[in-house]
């Protein structure tokens, strides 16, 4: 997946900038070629896309009532035990939910002492950054020896593999993605302390925001083609050879990533359940994925304070296409360099108040993934008795884009700085305790010390034409 933003080095800053939410930036119209953009990719499509739009209505209808009813029964648990056999067993409800609970994958007395030694190596280091500033719950961490460990633990890896093959594929075998080849993506981490209302980030997407509409971003895939044309029923999101051409960040935002996160995850420090500070999805994948596409197309004939009613006002016949002079540049809650984010009044079909559900209870060691188009939050406070503490670790593929972006990951890596896609700084280079390359291939197994591009990668038995061709690039582009 193409990265398009500059290459520079970018300013300190911390997770509320990548949301314009947190970040308190204000509301402003987008620029009109927006406007010219939205006239051009209705046109010629405008009865298929209302047709689509009201069939999309009527499923979102019925599949949200179920949603609410089942809360979080509705996501799939998977025993890492025997994920691959769990995973094609329950391969068409995860495709469906978008959503995942892989339990037991790193034992559970393991995945709990990261957290004693994160605090420990904060401890001797008292200028780590993090958000919010004056008590931190989100640190500016990337290089810590547990993040390196868990990243490159053979069962994390084993359980990425897994995702990416059981569940997504290609439509052309000629596309240069290898699903069997892992590459590490470096992020941070949260140690969400009991109390905590201020890291209460809403419903949004990563992934980029307004690139999704844009013909130099996901358009160069094609990625939404299906939805875009009113057939959205067609859409595949698990298929990634379009993907592998997509753009996610054209605006090189703070914290906008430019690799390909096919599941977006995290990996469990501790006990928490819903309402402890946890994550919440709207389980829907498909629906809510074409919703958040077509939704800037449609306007209500009267407003919800003229209908009175909520479900007169979202009823289909109370929504029409808005075309010719009367578009206007609007992407509801997109914000260039900002992640896509959603809200009641701007997205009133998704009744996100009732189909936002919580992750089930996890412990330490499970692993929690999510679509990378997924609708999800956090607690908005941690009314729990612990801390709420997860490694945000995703499920990256190889390209050659994604290699590219590696090979700088690698440089920050080795200087200690924050990895690129992250607000910049000095991040860890002068951290006490600071791993090094020499610490990754001592404790490391070969596959996690190639997939930070420390090593060759290998082309995996069984890979297609495209993924065998995949890693030869990959390779090429990091110098091994």
């Amino acid at each position: 997946m193409a990265a398009m933003g500059s290459m520079g080095v970018k300013r300190e800053g911390d997770i509320s900038d990548s949301f314009a939410s947190l970040s308190g930036k204000k509301a402003e119209p987008l620029p009109d070629r927006f406007r010219q953009l939205k006239l051009e990719l209705v046109a010629g499509k405008e009865q298929a896309i209302v047709a689509g739009w009201k069939r999309l209505l009527a499923a979102l209808r019925r599949e949200n009532g179920v949603v609410a009813r089942r809360g979080s029964a509705v996501i799939p648990e998977v025993d890492f035990a025997s994920i691959h056999d769990d995973l094609q067993r329950k391969s068409v409800d995860i495709r469906k939910r978008g959503v995942a609970v892989i339990r037991g994958v790193i034992p559970e007395d393991e995945a709990r002492s990261y957290k004693f030694e994160i605090e420990e190596y904060v401890r001797q280091n008292p200028q780590t950054r993090g958000f919010p500033p004056e008590n931190p719950q989100v640190i500016e961490l990337y290089w810590s020896s547990p993040q390196l460990r868990a990243r490159t633990h053979p069962s994390l890896l084993k359980a990425q593999k897994a995702l990416m093959t059981s569940l997504w594929h290609t439509s052309d075998p000629d596309s240069p993605i290898s699903l069997r080849t892992p590459l590490s993506y470096a992020d941070r981490l949260r140690i969400r302390q009991p109390g905590d209302a201020q890291f209460a980030l809403g419903p949004h997407q990563d992934g980029g925001s307004v690139e999704r509409w844009e013909k130099d971003g996901y358009g160069r895939g094609g990625v939404y083609d299906a939805v875009l044309r009113g057939n959205w029923e067609q859409y595949d999101p698990f298929d990634a050879s379009g993907r592998v051409h997509a753009v996610t960040d054209l605006y090189n935002g703070l914290g906008s990533c430019s690799m390909f996160r096919m599941w977006q995850g995290w990996l469990s420090m501790s006990h928490v359940g819903p309402g402890e500070g946890t994550l919440l999805v709207n389980p829907l994948l498909r629906e809510s994925t074409a919703y958040s596409l077509l939704r800037p197309f449609f306007r209500p004939v009267k407003s919800l304070a003229e209908v009175a009613h909520r479900e007169r006002y979202l009823e289909a016949d109370n929504w029409e296409l808005t075309a010719g002079e009367r578009m206007n540049s609007d992407l509801q809650g997109a914000t260039p360099g900002h992640g896509q984010e959603f809200l009641d009044d701007l997205h009133p079909h998704l009744e996100l108040e009732r189909t936002m559900v919580h992750v089930p209870k996890v412990k330490p060691g499970d692993y929690v993934v999510w679509h990378c188009d997924a609708i999800h939050a956090v607690d908005q406070q941690h009314n729990g008795r612990s801390d709420s503490s997860v490694l945000y670790i995703p499920v990256c593929p190889t390209t050659e884009a994604s290699a590219q972006y590696v090979a700088r990951q690698r440089d920050a890596f080795l200087q200690g700085t924050p990895a690129p896609d992250f607000p910049g700084g000095r991040g860890e280079s002068e951290h006490v305790g600071r791993p090094t390359a020499k610490h990754v291939k001592r404790y490391g197994n070969p596959i996690g010390v190639q997939s930070m591009g420390l090593d060759t990668l290998v082309v995996a038995e069984g890979d297609t034409r495209g993924g065998e061709h995949a890693v030869r690039q990959a390779n090429a582009v990091l110098g091994l």
